[in-house]
Formats: structure tokens, sequence, C-alpha cells
């Protein structure tokens, strides 16, 4: 059974903790939606301030949603549409500091202020993108971008 560790420490330590966790969790587990639920909600409890945290998978197509945490969400986005579906066409992790003024910005939650996006890759092959955002604009830095690099590789290892 899956128990929470206490963030106790520096920040560091504590992105290691939730990665150690990660893993923990989908050890053994074969099912990708299984392991995405898991991880959508283990990022959702482990990242203050954040009002969605999930995932939206590629389909070949286009961006189709997949679990999360938080209010419902937009089904679909159409590859270099907003900031997911940007990341996802340019496969590389977008940090947003004010949702507004990105051009073509899709507003799924009015409350979302900034937003950090990161692919999901298996070597070339694109599986879809880890969303979160945040109802406090610049919320994501620099630090907190390689630690999610590092969990949406591990999360992509498994699914």
């Amino acid at each position: 059974m899956f128990q929470a560790m206490p963030y106790d420490g520096t920040r560091s330590e504590r992105f290691e903790s939730v990665l150690s966790q990660l893993g923990a969790l989908m050890e053994g587990e074969p099912n990708a939606i299984a392991n995405l639920a898991n991880a959508s909600a283990l990022l959702k409890y482990s990242l203050p301030d954040t009002n969605w945290a999930g995932f939206y998978l590629f389909d070949g197509k286009e961006l189709v949603l997949g679990p999360f945490q938080g209010l419902p969400a937009c089904l679909r986005i159409p590859l270099g549409k907003g900031v997911c579906g940007t990341a996802a066409s340019e496969r590389r992790t977008l940090v947003v500091g004010d949702v507004h003024a990105f051009p073509g910005h899709i507003a799924c939650d009015e409350a979302s202020n900034s937003e950090i996006v990161v692919p999901l890759v298996q070597g070339e092959r694109l599986l879809g993108v880890l969303d979160i955002d945040s109802p406090i604009k610049h919320r994501f830095d620099d630090e907190e971008r390689r630690f999610l690099e590092r969990f949406a590789t591990l999360v992509a290892d498994v699914i």
C-alpha cells in the first residue's frame, strides 16, 4: 500500500522523494492508465499551488485527455495549438509564466495563470504530454522543470 512520505528537507530532497514514490507506485504495474492515474494524483498532492495535473495522450493525430486531477478539462487538443499542442509538436518542455500572453492559449480552466508542459516521448515517438497548471503567475521555475522532465521520463518508460 502506498504511504505518502513526509516532505521534510530541501526542495531537491522532496523532488527526489516524489521520484522514488513514483517508481514504487508503478513498479510491476503494466497498465498505462493505472500508472498515469497514480502519477497525476502524486503530482497534484506533491506540488503546492497547482490546480490541474495530468496527461494528454497522443492518438496518432491529436492529444486526447488522459488521467488527471483537477476540474474537467478540454477533451482534445490539436498538435501545434495551445501550450500542450505546441510542446507536443516541438517535443520540448514549455514553461509559460502567464498563459494569457501565450499565443493561441486554450483556456480549459479560467483560474489557470501559469503552466508547464513536458512531452512524453520514447525515442522519437510522441506518447503525449504531462500538463500542470497553477493559478499563480510564474509558478514554475527551472529546478521544477528539471524535476518534471525526470518525472515524465519515468512515466514514459512504463506506458
